[in-house]
């Protein structure tokens, strides 16, 4: 790992440099026909030469790299330049050599902490994690995201119709309701007699909530507008004083550059003579007693549903203010007013709302929490309820326990993956790889472990087949659906997209070695074990006719034991020591001895070294390692509910018990890591879109299965490493495909269907296959 730290006009000139160093060697290379490496045998000039150029390449002719001195973080691959300089490097360099260049990577973060996560991020073995684990200064997003973040106690320029799909939504959703609710209360103020003031706001904030679009309300006592110094727009002009103490310009400015920009706050009206104190009037009494509750459990209701629906966050917003704010109030200094154009000019007030409905809140975050995964929360706190209070499903059923406890561990997955990269990133390697080692299969072995222990106590052999399928579904998830939609969803918006396929390549590798050591005994026993079937027919006399056979599979429980106990279990207990010793060989390779493959480059987005002063973490490391120990504990009690109520599902449910494995038990703890290999794949990093199933089927492989292993030594469960022939094939058959596919380092949205049709026409095997043996 490489910091840099860079200053702007250091790089604005080496740009320069580079520029004019690609142009005069493109004139050089039409004047002379001689090829530039002809003067060194070795190919060193070559390789040189054309390193130079990919980097200038990468800095100059991507459109979308932001510049380092205004964005956060940027993670990009120099096979963007690689296809901008093809055709007239073609001459000079070979393809090795573009390989080569092809796997730089440059990092860019604006603290050492979130250095570290990214870098975990390429490391092997490291669960990758796209959320922040810092905070992140609110004037250095977009604009879109300060929206997400705003108070709306502005009135700001407004674009467009205020007459959206999302405001007429509101309209259906909440605004009748809280309109229809707040004129009852009117006529209710009205009818006390001293409330009448209240009643007549109350009649205004009716038609307010009903369209609160393009309408401000703002208090009479203090109206204040925000200016700018060059207000050529403003009717309020602040006085000289007031410039000076807000801000002064430069003596270095130049004369012809316009002066910049400076805020201020003005008053527009004179304040009105003093009223009665708010806490000295009869009506304030009896608006707090009649009006202000029934209106706080409407306010409270719109809350929660907008707060839910995620996207509709803006009107929970707006109701917060309002219950905290405009309510408690005096009414005479509430004023509604409809807003216009500022020119030039914000206007600080108490509420104004544009617009109800925002897709983009689904990047809203809560102290570094995903709004989902907060939302999600309590979903946790009633399963754990119903799951363990109700023991005789006298008031929910087994089906509705088994639904609430497979979602709950959604969110438990993402707290989880939150907590290993907080822990992560604040720690050294070791650290890191054996957290990422420990936790990063916590979620999967909590079920497995449970849905043996409760075969077990059932004596029934089904449990251990839905673990079966469940790891093997989840082998299949890795390997043909996460990248196939990562490939689909970011080749939709990039045409092409390049990985590393020399780092893609370690991953496949040690993909056939775990693909390979699993179903080894299964291959022995096909080999060596007895074949039986159950309900053999033949017809007395027949000589020449088959015999017809039903449930035809390899014994080694009953009849077969000495062949079991002699070879097959040795077998599973060698491979259970072969598959960790080669994970470990893959960590040592690709992080100590052969780092170079990844060739990570780090560099500060601020122009100033990295460090980590300054630096807000949102979980420090006790923290993280609290909410990792909770959401553990909670992850195996929600598996213990899955499993507890999973059997009147395989038991009346006409689906293939081996389909409720490979889809909802195998992929549902990884729904927050496909999200995660979604967004890499949109931001145009594909690697890590790549890496994100790679790194859980090799876990899966090399370190879940082996403990199973293990535990099943300790504590017999029944649980045997030899799975069925459909297991075996579709395994075997995606591994194939997935590493055909990655051979020539590109991607695009055709090759990503090509691996999800596959997915799903092994899906439609599993559906329309039989019940395994013992369900």
């Amino acid at each position: 790992m490489v910091v840099e730290a860079r200053d702007c006009s250091r790089m604005a000139h080496t740009k320069h440099t580079m520029s004019t160093d690609v142009e005069s060697r493109r004139r050089r290379s039409t004047e002379s026909s001689e090829p530039l490496w002809d003067h060194d045998p070795k190919g060193r000039r070559c390789s040189s030469q054309c390193d130079r150029l990919c980097v200038a390449g990468a800095y100059l002719e991507i459109p979308d790299t932001p510049s380092p001195c205004t964005s956060q973080y940027f993670g990009h691959y120099t096979p963007k330049c690689l296809s901008a300089h093809r055709h007239s490097l073609h001459s000079r360099c070979t393809d090795d050599v573009w390989q080569e260049a092809s796997i730089r990577t440059t990092i860019r973060a604006e603290n050492e902490v979130e250095a570290h996560k990214l870098a975990n991020n390429y490391r092997f073995g490291f669960r990758k994690w796209k959320s922040h684990v810092t905070e992140r200064p609110i004037e250095d997003r977009s604009d879109v995201v300060k929206e997400l973040y705003s108070d709306l106690n502005y009135i700001k320029h407004h674009s467009g119709s205020l007459v959206t799909f999302g405001n007429v939504i509101y309209v259906l959703l909440f605004g009748w309701w809280i309109s229809l609710f707040y004129f009852l209360v009117s006529l209710l103020m009205f009818c006390t007699i001293a409330g009448i003031p209240y009643g007549k706001l109350c009649l205004q904030l009716s038609g307010y909530f009903l369209w609160p679009f393009g309408k401000a309300l703002q208090k009479s006592s203090s109206l204040v507008r925000k200016c700018c110094m060059k207000f050529p727009h403003c009717e309020a002009i602040p006085e000289v004083d007031e410039i000076k103490e807000t801000s002064e310009v430069k003596e270095s400015t130049p004369l012809l550059r316009s002066a910049p920009a400076i805020t201020t706050e003005i008053p527009l009206t004179t304040p009105p003579p003093k009223q009665t104190r708010y806490w000295c009037r009869l009506s304030t009494y009896v608006w707090l007693v009649l009006g202000y509750p029934l209106l706080a459990v409407v306010h409270f209701l719109a809350i929660f549903l907008s707060w839910m629906l995620v996207f509709t966050i803006p009107v929970s917003k707006m109701n917060v203010r309002t219950l905290s704010i405009i309510l408690l109030m005096p009414p005479e200094e509430v004023i509604i007013r409809t807003v216009k154009k500022p020119q030039g000019c914000e206007t600080r007030v108490l509420l104004c709302c544009y617009r109800a409905f925002n897709w983009y809140y689904y990047k809203f975050t809560v102290d570094g929490i995903n709004v989902f995964a907060v939302n999600l929360l309590p979903l946790v706190i009633i399963t754990l309820v119903i799951g363990y209070m109700d023991k005789d499903n006298y008031y929910v059923s087994s089906e509705a326990k088994f639904a609430t406890a497979v979602s709950s561990i959604i969110p438990l997955s993402y707290y989880i993956g939150m907590g290993i990269a907080s822990i992560s990133a604040q720690s050294n390697f070791a650290v890191g790889a054996v957290v990422n080692a420990t936790f990063g299969s916590i979620t999967e072995m909590a079920f497995y472990i449970t849905a043996l222990l409760q075969g077990h106590r059932a004596g029934n052999n089904c449990y251990a087949e839905i673990v079966k399928s469940a790891l093997t579904g989840t082998l299949l998830g890795c390997i043909l659906f996460i990248p196939g939609i990562c490939m689909i969803i970011g080749g939709c918006k990039h045409r092409e997209q390049r990985f590393n396929s020399r780092s893609a390549g370690v991953s496949s590798a040690l993909l056939f070695i775990s693909i390979g050591g699993v179903f080894a005994p299964t291959l022995f026993s096909k080999a060596y074990g007895n074949f039986i079937c159950e309900g053999c027919n033949n017809s007395p006399g027949n000589t020449t006719k088959p015999f017809l056979c039903n449930n035809c599979h390899y014994d080694l429980s009953e009849n077969n034991r000495p062949l079991f106990l002699s070879h097959i279990e040795p077998l599973v207990y060698t491979i259970s020591v072969l598959l960790p010793a080669a994970y470990l060989i893959g960590l040592i390779f690709t992080l100590k001895t052969h780092s170079h493959i990844y060739d990570i480059h780090i560099s500060d987005t601020h122009c100033h070294v990295v460090s980590d002063h300054g630096a807000v973490v949102h979980w420090s490391r006790s923290r993280a390692v609290v909410v990792l120990i909770l959401a553990t504990v909670m992850m195996a009690a929600c598996a213990d509910l899955s499993t507890e109520h999973i059997k009147p599902i395989i038991s009346n449910s006409s689906v293939s018990q081996y389909f409720i494995g490979v889809t909802v038990l195998a992929m549902v703890p990884e729904l927050p890591e496909i999200v995660n290999g979604i967004q890499f794949a949109l931001q145009n990093n594909i690697s890590l879109s790549l890496e994100v199933g790679s790194c859980i089927a090799v876990q899966v492989c090399m370190l879940q299965i082996p403990l199973l292993i293990l535990f099943n030594a300790f504590y017999d469960v029944g649980f045997v490493l030899v799975f069925s022939d459909l297991h075996l094939w579709a395994s075997i058959f995606s591994v194939i495909l997935v590493n055909y596919i990655f051979m020539d380092g590109k991607s695009d949205y055709f090759q990503g269907t090509a691996l999800v049709v596959v997915y799903l026409i092994l899906l439609a095997l599993y559906f329309f296959a039989p019940a395994p043996l013992g369900c």
